[in-house]
């Protein structure tokens, strides 16, 4: 071989040599620059939660909405879930009136409207749970309550929801689809007013919510009665357009439709959407 050759085929090695260089820097700083993008868009995609949200629901969610709501700011440390419970048509009220408040879960769309036609909702309602009527009674059902009615009997004291309220309301289609008509010792403005008056002793019975009866324990006797599946109440919850942390409002509604809320719900005695 001469050294001529001999020096080109050098000049060839160094120069691939080169290039392996130039391509291995090349590959580890294209390298080093998409992980760099993966980690800014997983740090972008996940935005840490704080804050406090503001949540108004109907009083038969209140079991399962506190419940929730504890396990929501264990999730996001730093957060504070707090609840205005009652009638859906008092917390309608309030709400288009001004009140402060990120997330309205009502107890039907009726009262859902209230906010949706006054403009007050971010967004479109969407149905999260479904609840059904049963009669509540004192322990033992000395009233030998075993229909709607039964409701009737003479000297029976029963309590209804107002008819405002969504569970007055159901009650109502429920006695229409009857035909029954009952004079109640008292309209309650939320169901809980309701079920709290058979609880005091203070009435025989009263047409509630099976979430309620069951939320109850042992101090009523849950009857139910077929003309219930007449008169279901589907659950609308929606973000408010007002909402001051609309973020923490929008993953706490996350929460409430996810397998894991609808599991609280469920065990509470809601129906699936």
């Amino acid at each position: 071989m001469t050294p001529s050759v001999r020096r080109t085929r050098r000049m060839l090695e160094l120069a691939g040599a080169g290039a392996a260089v130039l391509l291995t820097l090349s590959a580890c700083s294209s390298s080093s620059g998409s992980s760099n993008t993966a980690s800014d868009a997983s740090g972008s995609a996940s935005p840490k939660l704080s804050g406090t949200v503001t949540v108004f629901a109907a009083a038969s969610l209140q079991e399962s909405f506190t419940a929730l709501g504890k396990e929501f700011e264990q999730q996001h440390p730093g957060t504070k879930v707090t609840f205005s419970f009652g009638g859906s048509d008092t917390l309608a009220a309030s709400i288009t009136g001004g009140a402060p408040a990120d997330v309205f879960a009502a107890a039907s769309p009726k009262t859902m409207a209230t906010v949706t036609d006054a403009k007050d909702a971010a967004g479109a309602p969407e149905t999260f749970v479904r609840n059904q009527l049963e009669i509540a009674t004192l322990p033992g059902n000395p009233g030998k309550v075993a229909s709607l009615k039964d409701l009737t009997k003479p000297g029976l004291k029963v309590v209804l929801c107002d008819k405002t309220v969504p569970c007055g309301a159901a009650a109502q289609k429920a006695l229409d689809a009857s035909h029954l008509k009952l004079t109640p010792v008292s309209y309650e403005q939320d169901v809980k007013s309701a079920l709290n008056k058979v609880e005091l002793k203070e009435a025989d019975a009263a047409v509630v919510y099976k979430t309620d009866v069951h939320a109850a324990g042992d101090k009523v006797e849950g009857v139910e009665f077929p003309e219930s599946a007449k008169a279901v109440n589907d659950y609308p919850i929606a973000l408010l357009k007002n909402a001051k942390n609309a973020e923490t409002a929008k993953a706490f509604i996350a929460l409430v439709r996810s397998a894991e809320g609808q599991k609280v719900l469920g065990e509470a005695g809601f129906l699936k959407p």
